[in-house]
């Protein structure tokens, strides 16, 4: 399939000296700067260096992404740290443009996986080519990205283009990320009591696209700085109220939903075609592959509300509970740990 989702709507199926390592690269290229940055290792399959400020995987894709990428003022883009639900924000937030093109039952989520309708930028994209045209591509654009605010290309931060951030609390994020990487073959030496290890890692802020607090808090004050631009979502909040939550995320991207199209159950069938039970449910999500190393099926798990009580010992939570409210203070940001009873 295309890398970007205009196939589909064709109807088809800190450190400072680093942070001044500006957007003019590849001068000095990829591989000489890899010598010059610290280096980290997330699990046994991942490679980061810390760059501009966060550590990052995809290092070459990343400066190919700011070198080339050129925003259109009709883009959207679903930006967030891995493991928050992006999955799910990219199929909602799909169905959005897509009902004007394919009633439900046909949907392409029935048939595709979210990251494949809704390309991730620097881990698909640019990771398959470092210049891909993509000017051509009918509007809107939906693109995915993992960079910090302050990491994205001049082009996206000047344009008119619109925004939304995701954010999962830090306690839930680390657990479904810790799953995650569990799944890959490289990490079968990886046992149950070395955990602890990867929290710290987790809390140092050594994780892919991190740090956690330097991350959410550079999109919140963008939210706060630029409300029509930047639209932030917990993911507490979506699970607590999907259908609330997608209706302000409709009327943010120009696509509000008319009073005719909630009679006839619209918003209620998208919300249920993208519910992690419904998507989960789809064949190529239980055996297809959007990246080479991760099976689709990987990307569904409970997506539970604190399921982390049901994996992280109260010490080691409260310390990652501790560290992040001191990040946070007074920014007026604030996490929801538990499911309401």
């Amino acid at each position: 399939m295309d890398s970007s989702n205009a196939s589909l709507l064709r109807k088809t199926e800190e450190e400072p000296n680093q942070l001044q390592l500006k957007l003019s690269l590849p001068n000095p290229l990829p591989n000489q700067l890899k010598l010059t940055l610290p280096k980290e290792i997330w699990f046994n399959c991942y490679p980061m260096y810390l760059y501009q400020g966060f550590w990052c995987i995809n290092l070459e894709p990343t400066i190919a992404f700011q070198t080339h990428f050129q925003a259109q003022p009709t883009d959207i883009f679903i930006t967030s740290l891995r493991k928050t639900g992006t999955t799910w924000l990219k199929a909602l937030i799909f169905s959005i443009f897509d009902r004007a093109i394919h009633p439900l039952s046909e949907s392409p989520l029935l048939s595709h996986n979210p990251h494949e309708l809704v390309p991730q930028l620097e881990s698909n994209v640019y990771a398959k080519s470092r210049c891909p045209d993509l000017k051509n591509d009918i509007s809107p654009r939906i693109f995915g990205t993992h960079l910090p605010f302050l990491s994205l290309p001049d082009s996206i931060k000047q344009s008119d283009c619109k925004i939304i951030y995701l954010c999962r609390n830090p306690l839930d994020t680390f657990i479904s990320s810790w799953l995650f990487y569990l799944n890959y073959d490289e990490n079968k030496t990886v046992k149950p009591e070395m955990m602890e290890g990867y929290l710290e890692k987790f809390i140092e802020g050594k994780f892919p696209s991190g740090p956690f607090g330097d991350h959410v808090l550079g999109y919140w004050s963008q939210r706060m700085a630029q409300p029509g631009k930047v639209f932030f979502v917990k993911y507490e909040d979506l699970k607590a109220d999907p259908k609330g939550q997608f209706k302000l995320l409709a009327e943010f991207v120009g696509r509000p939903f008319s009073k005719e199209e909630e009679q006839l159950g619209v918003v209620d069938g998208i919300v249920e075609l993208c519910s992690i039970q419904k998507l989960k449910e789809v064949e190529a999500n239980k055996s297809g592959r959007v990246y080479r190393q991760i099976q689709n099926k990987w990307f569904f798990r409970r997506g539970e509300v604190g399921d982390w009580a049901n994996h992280l010992a109260p010490a080691m939570a409260q310390r990652l509970e501790k560290i992040i409210e001191e990040k946070l203070v007074g920014s007026g940001l604030t996490f929801k740990l538990h499911n309401a009873v």
